[in-house]
């Protein structure tokens, strides 16, 4: 699945091509993704120009002077620049064709994704119960000792959670939580808050260089120029299980943590 930095490695790369241009066409071949594409979105933004293009969580923000359009990638979506007359394949269900004479198309082989509509004035109810963003002031150290507190819940999982902090999806906790020294399993509520804001730090470092390089490399995702958006990073832990440990030598475990691939050294973290 596209992470924060995939997806905004994709909103830099549509960006210079869709803002402030026309919409000329919206063209719809699939309407069913995860969630049903409004009927009424061709009415709405047919010959309105994209003013900019922002990012929430992993959702994309299409402002439009009447409203925001939402785009989600789900598991194996991708947006794409192409020439206005390239045929589509057979999982490429949406275009926006542009007024430059070309089109940002969307396409999903599994349709998990989502294209959605926000009115003015209104906040959509997928972005309302959404955490701070990692890399914003917001998600601090003091913040995430509060959100800590008291709590058993492993914290891979806690700062997986959306509703606390947004974008930190499982590759970059495994990532984070190594360079933090901390054992992915331990309970959050006991954790101090010198290592938490470690922590914090790291999750801040490692989304902020994984942006930078562009993201790292997934099987099924391309970037918005149709190549792949971002250079393969060097991870420390993820994917790497029982291969030895970069600080110390010792092989890594790999465990599940609600069926989610773990990967961590006995040795480093604790």
């Amino acid at each position: 699945m596209p992470e924060l930095p995939e997806v905004e490695t994709t909103r830099r790369g549509i960006a210079p091509h869709v803002e402030q241009r026309q919409v000329v066409a919206l063209r719809v071949r699939q309407p069913r993704l995860r969630w049903p594409i409004p009927e009424q979105l061709a009415q709405w933004i047919e010959g309105d120009r994209v003013q900019r293009i922002e990012r929430r969580s992993k959702y994309l923000l299409f402002r439009f002077a009447r409203g925001t359009m939402l785009v989600h990638l789900g598991m194996s979506g991708s947006l794409r620049i192409l020439a206005a007359d390239e045929a589509p394949g057979k999982h490429d269900h949406v275009d926006l064709v542009l007024d430059s004479g070309q089109l940002l198309r969307l396409t999903d082989p599994r349709r998990f994704g989502a294209v959605l509509w926000q009115e003015n004035g209104t906040e959509h109810s997928l972005l309302t119960t959404l955490g701070p963003e990692p890399l914003s002031d917001g998600f601090s150290a003091e913040y995430l000792q509060q959100c800590c507190a008291g709590r058993r819940t492993a914290i891979k999982l806690l700062i997986m959670n959306a509703s606390v902090v947004v974008g930190v999806g499982n590759i970059y906790a495994n990532e984070a939580l190594y360079a933090a020294g901390i054992d992915p399993r331990r309970a959050a509520g006991r954790i101090s808050a010198a290592r938490l804001e470690r922590l914090t730090e790291a999750i801040k470092q490692v989304l902020a260089a994984a942006i930078e390089q562009g993201g790292t490399t997934l099987r099924d995702f391309v970037g918005g120029d149709g190549k792949p958006g971002y250079f393969k990073q060097e991870l420390h832990v993820y994917g790497r299980g029982g291969e030895p440990c970069h600080q110390c030598g010792q092989p890594l475990l790999e465990v599940k943590l609600n069926q989610r691939s773990t990967v961590f050294c006995r040795q480093c973290q604790r």
